[in-house]
Formats: structure tokens, C-alpha cells, sequence
């Protein structure tokens, strides 16, 4: 008995056992994943927006940080209905075009040779199959709907009370489960501070990304610009995958509405985009966090994909730099090969 107590008094036995139980806590979760990613992600992008306008409206005035997150959800819940009643049809359409257009275009490679490669390339990475993926989470719209209000409301109590929080919270250090506590405030710490930064940081990236591509595009003068501004937002979120994922429908409605001399200029488009990112956007933003190579990022991509799903595209590369972290794993930025 004295020696399971002096082997569970370690304090890496405790840290693995602490790592196990919150593996199978979240595994018995499973089915509210969706609910507890979504709402770290808009609590953690509400929490740093409201810190950023509460310090810059100081400078004039004085406000309660209360006021601002209060003004902050109401614009979002406006927000969000304004974008259901006015632009999810049209979103719907646009998409219900695209897909179409796409399918078209696959059916007429018989007599069609490029389309005859691109189809024969798009079977082989099982693209039809993504499609349906895809399809599938637009029907189920009505259940994100339920999550999305859900998150709104438990973030804004949340931000409300974050005080309180913390300070209930830390009640829990001094009880019988002290040490599990310290772990969770241990390991919480860690998850803020490389996991929020590293989300920050992509979620900058995937604007300026979305914002010069839909420039791109309009310029060439493409069609469904608003469902393809969701996309490019979406899939840059991706990182590594999501601009050659993105690429795929762009390119093939640039053929339909130009042949291959708008094939050719979107392909200098995402290229000049892919090189701002790489070479300058990620050394920048990443200054302080590890800038994997290529083959990490993918090899590591098909792992969360296959474990979390659709969330694991998004979470994954982040999730693998929080535990590289904790693994006290040396950090190196690099300017000059740079590869997300």
C-alpha cells in the first residue's frame, strides 16, 4: 500500500493520470464536442475582442467592460439573424449552383479531355466523397443552429461571471482534490496560451487569405463570390490542405466561364497568395510558435481528420503545437523555411 502511495505521490504519475482521465472525459463527450470547441473558440475570439475595444474606448472614455461584451453578443445575435433571413438562401443557391456546376463539368469528361484529367484526379482522392461529406453538414444546419445559440448564451454568462469563476474555482486547490486541480491549472494555462494563439493567429490568416482571393476573383470576374468567400474563410482555416482543397471549385468555374487562360490566372492567384502567407504572413505571425515542415502538417492533418473529424482539420496542427509545449519541445522560428 505505502508503495502505490509514494509511486502516485510522482508528480509525472500524477500528470499522466491527469492526461488519461481528461482523454476519457472527453471521449465520454464525444457527442458535445461540437458544442465545447465552438464554445472555446468564440468565448476565447470574445474575450480578446472586448479586452481590445474596452482598452481603446478608454482612452476617451470610461466604460464597463460589462457594456461592451453586453453591446458585443447583441451585435452578434443581430448579426447572426440579419445573415439567416437575407443571405443564407441566397448562400443555399449559390451553393446548390456550384455543386451542380461541378457535376456537369465532371459529366462532361467523355468528350472533353482536361475535364477527363481533373475527374480522373478528383476519383482518386475520393472528392465525390468530401462533396457528400460537406453536403451532409449543410443539412444538419437545423441542430447548428440549436449548438450556435447555445454557445452564444453560455459564453455571455461566461465573460460575465469570469470572475467569479476563477475565484470559485480556485476553492478547489485547497480540497481533497487539490493536486487534480493543479494539473487542470496547469495544463489549462499551457492549452491558453499556445493552443488560443496559434487559433488567433489562423483565424488572421484565413481573412487576409479570403480577403485577397475574393478580390482576385472578382477582378476575373467569377460568379457566386458570397458562397465562395464562405468557403475560402472555411477552408483557410485549414491550414496546408485547405488552399488545395479550396482550389479544386475555383479552378474548375474558372474554366467553365474563361477555358484555361482564367484556369491559368487563378493559378498564379493562389500561388502569389500561398507565397505571401508562407513567406511572409507566417513568419510574422508565428514568431513565437514552432513552423512545422509539410510533411508534419499534412501527416499530422489525416490523423485529427480521422480521429475528430471535420474538426480535427481545424484543431489538429493547433492541438499538436499545445502539446509540444508542454512537452517543453524547443520552439524555432524561422523566416526563410517557413512551412505551415
Amino acid at each position: 500500500m505505502e508503495t502505490l502511495k509514494t509511486f502516485f505521490a510522482h508528480s509525472i504519475v500524477k500528470r499522466v493520470v491527469f492526461v488519461l482521465l481528461v482523454f476519457a472525459l472527453l471521449y465520454s463527450l464525444r457527442d458535445m464536442l461540437n458544442l465545447l470547441l465552438l464554445l472555446f473558440m468564440v468565448t476565447f475570439v470574445m474575450i480578446r475582442l472586448q479586452s481590445f475595444i474596452t482598452k481603446q474606448i478608454r482612452r476617451v472614455i470610461p466604460i464597463s467592460p460589462v457594456v461592451v461584451t453586453t453591446v458585443l453578443y447583441v451585435a452578434l445575435i443581430i448579426g447572426l439573424v440579419y445573415g439567416l433571413v437575407n443571405y443564407v438562401p441566397k448562400l443555399i443557391n449559390e451553393i446548390v449552383d456550384i455543386v451542380n456546376n461541378v457535376q456537369k463539368f465532371l459529366g462532361s469528361s467523355q468528350n472533353d479531355q482536361i475535364a477527363q484529367v481533373v475527374a480522373d484526379t478528383l476519383d482518386k482522392i475520393e472528392y465525390k466523397t468530401f462533396l457528400n461529406s460537406a453536403l451532409t453538414y449543410a443539412k444538419t444546419i437545423g441542430s447548428w443552429l440549436e449548438i450556435i445559440l447555445l454557445v452564444i448564451l453560455l459564453s455571455y454568462f461566461f465573460q460575465l461571471e469570469r470572475r467569479k469563476i476563477v475565484e470559485f474555482t480556485e476553492k478547489f486547490s485547497n480540497s481533497t482534490i487539490g493536486w487534480l486541480y493543479m494539473e487542470f491549472r496547469y495544463f489549462g494555462g499551457k492549452f491558453i496560451a499556445s493552443f488560443g494563439k496559434v487559433l488567433e493567429v489562423q483565424l488572421m490568416i484565413a481573412v487576409i487569405n479570403t480577403v485577397l482571393t475574393i478580390a482576385g476573383l472578382w477582378i476575373m470576374g467569377f460568379p457566386y463570390l458570397f458562397a465562395l468567400t464562405i468557403m475560402v474563410f472555411m477552408l483557410s482555416l485549414v491550414p496546408v490542405a485547405g488552399v488545395v482543397v479550396s482550389f479544386i471549385p475555383i479552378a474548375i468555374i474558372g474554366y467553365q466561364i474563361g477555358g484555361n487562360t482564367t484556369v491559368i490566372w487563378v493559378i498564379v492567384l493562389v500561388l502569389v497568395i500561398h507565397a505571401l502567407e508562407t513567406y511572409f504572413l507566417n513568419p510574422r505571425l508565428y514568431a513565437n510558435k514552432t513552423n512545422l515542415p509539410m510533411f508534419y502538417s499534412f501527416f499530422i492533418l489525416i490523423l485529427s481528420e480521422h480521429y475528430m473529424g471535420i474538426w480535427g482539420l481545424l484543431i489538429g496542427i493547433p492541438i499538436f503545437m499545445f502539446m509540444l509545449d508542454v512537452l517543453k519541445v524547443e520552439q524555432v522560428s524561422s523566416s526563410s523555411d517557413s512551412h505551415k
